[in-house]
């Protein structure tokens, strides 16, 4: 397969890519709006600094400006079967519940009865609050707090109980900086028998120092080798990168690789408007120059 076959493949990775945002950027994405396609889904997180109004509002102003939201439940932060619940309905009652994205969550200890994401999978309370479609987290290159075998029972018994309830399920990865181990986890997961959409996470275009400090708090591999074929220097932290070199890498691996359905992900460090117009640019070739 040629170059067409890689073109076909960068297409396909940057159709109905998906985005990310936090509680406190509704104004980001009003300003956004336009440089993002009309049904773009945009996750919404459940971080420690945010409360339910502004979750809510958030995943409201998603809605309002013609994209579909992907709400977050983080497992640990959540107190109760009851606060589970009342999210549901919150977001139930706006039509934003059709989505969700299940993670772990930051906490060492669990603020409630959930330890993890399957746990709350498990409630069967999914369903009840008009739940269709449940996305998960998967790890390329490993948790720092988690063994790969844990990880990879997680991912198969979560995908298993989505089935099970008849939910569809999706994956979106943790960002990475290394094609090869994104590459070698896809295979490995189609292996296992995940047949759910992958997505692929990757940091938007942001400046290189606020990469890194992301990088070391996800424990994503940031080493010299790696950060050079994404396309800056350890040695000079200055200015802004962008995913072009790792998304042209994915395609051309991707080209020839049984991958199933791949997307990416967008992690928005940067900010909404500069990582829709990225994927603009990278679409019009108009980004960093692409070699073989």
């Amino acid at each position: 397969m040629g170059e067409t076959g890689f073109q076909d493949a960068a297409a396909s990775l940057l159709t109905d890519y998906s985005l990310e945002m936090t509680g406190k950027d509704v104004d980001a994405l009003v300003e956004a709006r336009a440089a993002i396609p009309a049904g773009t889904r945009i996750n919404v997180t459940f971080l420690g600094n945010e409360d339910l109004e502004m979750r809510v509002t958030a995943v409201r102003a998603v809605l309002d400006n013609g994209f579909l939201p992907v709400p977050h439940l983080s497992a640990r932060r959540l107190q109760s079967v009851a606060q589970l619940e009342e999210y549901l309905g919150r977001l139930q009652d706006i039509g934003g519940s059709e989505r969700v994205f299940l993670v772990g969550g930051d906490p060492a200890e669990p603020e409630g009865p959930f330890a993890d994401a399957l746990s709350v999978i498990r409630t069967g309370v999914l369903p009840a609050y008009g739940v269709r479609e449940v996305g998960v987290t998967g790890y390329p290159e490993g948790h720092p707090d988690i063994a790969d075998d844990v990880l990879w029972q997680a991912l198969t018994d979560k995908c298993a109980e989505i089935a099970t309830q008849r939910l569809e399920a999706s994956v979106t990865t943790q960002f990475a900086f290394a094609t090869d181990p994104v590459v070698d986890w896809i295979r490995r997961a189609r292996s296992a028998g995940v047949d759910a959409p992958i997505r692929v996470g990757v940091p938007g275009p942001a400046g290189v120092k606020r990469l890194l400090a992301f990088a070391r708090r996800f424990g994503v591999g940031a080493n010299a080798t790696i950060v050079r074929k994404y396309g800056f220097s350890l040695t000079n932290l200055v200015g802004t990168a962008g995913p072009d070199r790792f998304v042209t890498d994915l395609a051309r691996m991707l080209r020839t690789e049984p991958s199933g359905d791949v997307k990416l992900h967008l992690y928005t460090f940067g900010g909404l408007e500069a990582s829709a117009r990225w994927v603009t640019a990278y679409r019009r070739g108009e980004s960093a120059k692409r070699t073989d």
